[in-house]
């Protein structure tokens, strides 16, 4: 706190300030720090409010150890001075009783006649206050359950009571009876009792995620996984991150582990790394400890010990360093525990945990389905890589002669032995080899920059391309091969004149750069003696695609000729020589030139003729890009099936290269995910989305992965499957560059804007309004995008409307319109005031509409400006919506003249309804609307009738019957009250 709190009014609105806090050592120091102002100001109450408020931050942030001490001060209190305790008061003093007995039980220190004695002084102050001992009851339940003791007594004791004011709320309550039933090993009966928590129905402060957590095994068990699914991502959403909910985390963390998402629980882990220093509550630690140690056993039985996990502060853990570590402390828990109880309840529960055996090899649980082996650091290559592919080579000498030969031919291979030199001689003790037919070391590091060079291109990092080629050329030429350098040169010609400009605004500059690039290039392979026939092939090859690239820019008929001829002259050059690799190469040249000068059929015509000989002569490697092509080719034809079709074997190609990725395969998968859309299969479309993700992401393209996350996650988000979004989104911004704000800054905020809208669309309102609040306040920086900053800034204020809190929501509004005059938005920003508008009256009634109506003459003046300007909203013209608003507006604040008057000049504006749905339900609303009150509210049935019985049948004429339903029960409902 700035200042401490000088009087009872500071301290009470400081109490309420905290109280909007989450959970967590902010609150609790802040809470801590108020009870000592409380202290000083000497006002009985506010110490006692303060007390309870510190007892609450204690409970939620897992510190038991102190909380009882403090409810002991309350407790003090209400003896001394009954008065100072009204109903509320006195309700919330014996209510937390039950907050101090389950604080002693996770306390292993504290003796068990101590928990049993403080039971009794429940019960006694119970009784002696006339109140039911229900609640009593179900704490000795929870006291035996907990000591493993035979609870059946204990339970009909509780479970057969009927519930009083002070017993734990219904949701906590199932969540007991559901946790017996499955303690008798009843899966089946304990699903049936949850089913209220688990279906939304009851909920509270800690359900329905604690609930959640403990169901999902049992969901397996009875074979319900889609809903185990559906459950983890929701639950877990619930208690990450959570002190008081270690346990929580704990449980999926060991779901992870026994459904083959072992590479989920670490990540999960990581995020939750924070609960091995943070949770003070020996119990929970118990139960948190055990889920980790299930995960990172697991994890290790798959031999992956070496793996990095996030663990305890301080130092760097393997899996298995951590594992043991884990393993240590909570057997010594569960001892401590045993010890206490006298019992083996605890070690028993943690063995039968830790022997389970996973109940599903594999379930996908998110959308970013990774295994160990993605997530694990590049291992030495040794396997064989494909079906085509000899292993790679050990000796220095064999590698290195087997990538040159792969790189001669294009073979994918050549990238896993050029990545297994590069990692052999960064090493200290590396010795580059005496021999002749591998060259010296100054030759290897060319080549080995030349690759690097090769995978930043595929980046889009051209400008570090292009520096890398002309590094690897200079080494060429100090290795005494022009020939290499004179290549190494074309590459970075090319790279250089795909630098995107300062200032670019259109494709002049680029045209002209890559123009001077061919020449460049002519001039090199005129200049250079002795080229091989594989590498004038490869300038040729160069030549021809950067031809292709100014044809694909400029759309001009004037480069239509020379990109073909650069083509034929590589075929026939390639043809000559039999390099396979280039006469492929050409062949796909051939086919992009005519698919830009937009001869599609010939384009088609040429990639079948392709195909039938890479069938024949190979390369095999080619095969997915041209089936590629040939796909997005028939996507221009409109022939969605066969695009599918060729995208699909494509796909299915490039997979057999194990080991490797195929050039083009994320295009590949995004290519597939747009047929699938055109389809009408939007599910498959989004698997295409991640793993066209994934392996940009394997490949170092992370931009690009994090764009196309990006659009996975708002098409997720379109098709209601909210929590896969917010669970992908909480993925990929775990990712270290992206947690480290190395990543572009608008490309993140759109990743958190998504996820935004999604814990919008998911009801979490507060963690929504907390992010577009941030995003609100970053983006008020982007002068070079103010647009972005003005409909941040609208969606920011609708949330906050939302909340209530209407008066940061006009401050945003403001910064909204600031934009906005800048760089227009018109229909976000009339959309977001008229909603504003609707929620400032329907929360204030008649109090709200002076401020509604501001809010609506702001959006009027937008329409005024859009159509003056000529913009055409998407929807609904920005006046039609605006006089419907105005009806709303006037009838939530109780103004139904002005309403009515509103809605028939919204009529008017949206003319007769015609045979477009959505148009006709607008109508047919607008008729409803205007109907109920003039018909309701200001008591002119028969004219709201007579507007009823004539829409009605206008609607069901033009076959709207489903949007004419609600006319005909308002109408059905007016008679009935004449």
């Amino acid at each position: 706190m700035p200042t401490a709190p000088q009087n009872t009014d500071e301290l009470y609105e400081a109490l309420q300030e905290n109280q909007r806090r989450p959970y967590g050592r902010v609150r609790t120091v802040a809470a801590e720090e108020l009870v000592d102002a409380a202290e000083q100001i000497e006002d009985p109450l506010a110490l006692v409010r303060a007390l309870l408020e510190l007892q609450e931050a204690y409970t939620y942030g897992s510190e038991p150890r102190k909380a009882p001490v403090v409810f002991a001060r309350v407790l003090t209190l209400f003896d001394e001075q009954p008065d100072l305790f009204d109903e509320r008061l006195r309700r919330l003093l014996f209510w937390r009783f039950k907050w101090v007995a389950n604080a002693l039980r996770a306390l292993p220190e504290m003796p068990l006649t101590s928990l049993r004695q403080w039971l009794t002084e429940m019960r006694d102050r119970y009784e002696k206050a006339g109140l039911g001992l229900q609640p009593y009851y179900g704490q000795a339940y929870q006291l035996a359950a907990h000591l493993g003791e035979d609870t059946a007594l204990a339970y009909e004791l509780w479970a057969g009571r009927s519930r009083t004011p002070l017993s734990d709320c219904e949701a906590c309550e199932i969540c007991e009876r559901a946790l017996h039933h499955l303690a008798a090993g009843d899966d089946a009966r304990a699903l049936r009792t949850w089913e209220p928590v688990l279906s939304g129905k009851e909920s509270c402060q800690e359900e329905p995620a604690r609930s959640l957590s403990y169901a999902l095994l049992p969901l397996l068990r009875t074979g319900s996984t889609d809903r185990a699914r559906e459950l983890h991502l929701a639950g877990y959403r619930g208690c990450r991150r959570n002190p008081s909910m270690a346990g929580e985390v704990g449980r999926h963390l060991e779901f992870c582990a026994l459904t083959g998402n072992e590479a989920r629980g670490l990540e999960l882990l990581a995020e939750n790394r924070t609960l091995f220093d943070d949770v003070d509550s020996p119990l929970d630690q118990f139960d948190f400890l055990t889920g980790v140690e299930v995960l990172l056993r697991r994890v290790e039985l798959l031999g992956h010990g070496e793996l990095p996990a996030a663990g305890y502060a301080g130092r760097t853990w393997t899996v298995a360093g951590l594992c043991a570590e884990v393993r240590s402390r909570a057997d010594d828990l569960a001892a401590r525990f045993d010890t206490r109880n006298g019992t083996t309840a605890h070690t028993d529960r943690r063995r039968a945990r830790i022997d389970r055996a996973p109940l599903l090899d594999e379930l996908e649980l998110t959308l970013r389905t990774r295994s160990l082996d993605d997530v694990s650091p590049a291992a030495p290559v040794t396997a064989r890589t494909g079906h085509e592919t000899p292993a790679v080579p050990e000796s220095v000498p064999e590698l290195v002669a087997r990538a040159r030969e792969w790189g001669e031919q294009g073979h994918p291979g050549a990238q896993l032995c050029w990545a297994r030199l590069r990692t052999l001689v960064a090493a200290r003790d590396y010795t580059h080899p005496d021999d002749p037919a591998i060259g010296p070391l100054v030759r290897l590091r060319a080549d080995l920059l030349a690759d690097e060079a090769s995978l930043t291109g595929e980046k889009d990092e051209f400008a570090d391309a292009a520096d890398l080629y002309e590094e690897a050329a200079g080494l060429y030429e100090d290795a005494g091969m022009p020939q290499d350098a004179a290549i190494a040169r074309a590459c970075a010609a090319l790279a250089v004149a795909e630098t995107p400009a300062e200032g670019d605004d259109g494709h002049e500059e680029k045209a002209a750069a890559l123009t001077a690039a061919h020449a460049r290039m002519v001039r090199l392979q005129e200049e250079t003696p002795g080229l091989a026939p594989y590498q004038e092939g490869r300038l040729l090859r160069l030549r021809a695609t950067t031809l292709g690239l100014r044809l694909q820019i400029t759309v001009s008929e004037e480069h239509v000729a020379a990109a073909f001829g650069e083509a034929d002259l590589l075929h026939a050059f390639a043809t000559r020589h039999d390099l396979d690799a280039q006469i492929s190469g050409a062949a796909l040249l051939r086919a992009g030139t005519h698919a830009v000068s937009g001869d599609l059929p010939s384009a088609v015509t040429g990639l079948d003729a392709l195909l039938d000989r890479l069938k024949e002569h190979g390369p095999a490697w080619h095969r997915p890009r041209a089936l590629g092509l040939r796909g997005r080719i028939q996507l221009g034809l409109r022939d969605a099936q066969a695009a599918y079709t060729d995208l699909a074997e494509g796909v299915r190609v490039a997979a057999e290269w194990q080991g490797v990725v195929v050039a083009d395969t994320a295009r590949l998968h995004g290519d597939l995910a747009e047929a699938c859309m055109h389809l009408g299969r939007p599910d498959e479309a989004l698997r295409h989305l991640t793993r066209s993700a994934e392996v940009d992401l394997r490949r170092g393209n992370r931009t690009g992965a994090f764009c196309t996350y990006s659009n996975a996650a708002e098409l997720s988000l379109d098709l209601g499957r909210v929590e896969d979004c917010i669970a992908l989104l909480d993925s990929v911004l775990a990712e270290p560059d992206v947690a480290a704000g190395e990543l572009d800054d608008r490309l993140a905020a759109q990743l958190r804007l998504v996820r935004a809208r999604a814990l919008h669309a998911g009801d979490d309102l507060k963690a929504a309004t907390a992010e577009f609040v941030a995003l609100a306040a970053e983006s008020a920086g982007w002068d070079d995008d103010l647009g972005s900053h003005a409909m941040i800034a609208a969606e920011t204020a609708v949330l906050l409307g939302e909340s209530g809190a209407f008066d940061r929501a006009r401050e945003a509004v403001r910064q909204a319109l600031a934009a906005h005059a800048r760089t227009p938005r018109y229909e976000q920003l009339s959309n977001a005031l008229r909603e504003l508008a609707r929620l400032q009256a329907e929360r204030q009634g008649p109090d709200g509409l002076a401020d509604a109506l501001v809010h609506l003459g702001d959006a009027g003046r937008i329409a005024d400006e859009a159509r003056a300007a000529g913009f055409q909203a998407r929807g609904r013209s920005l006046d039609t919506a605006l006089a419907y608003e105005h009806g709303r507006v006037h009838a939530h604040a109780g103004a139904y003249e002005d309403a009515l008057t509103a809605l028939d000049k919204a009529l008017a504006l949206l003319g007769e309804p015609g045979p477009e749905k959505d148009h006709a339900g607008e109508w047919a609303e607008c008729v409803r609307l205007a109907a109920a009150v003039e018909g309701i509210y200001l008591e002119r049935a028969a004219p709201a009738l007579t507007r009823l019985d004539a829409a009605v049948p206008r609607l069901t004429s033009l076959d709207h019957a489903e949007e004419a339903e609600p006319l005909v029960a308002l109408a059905g409902r007016l008679r009935d009250e004449e």
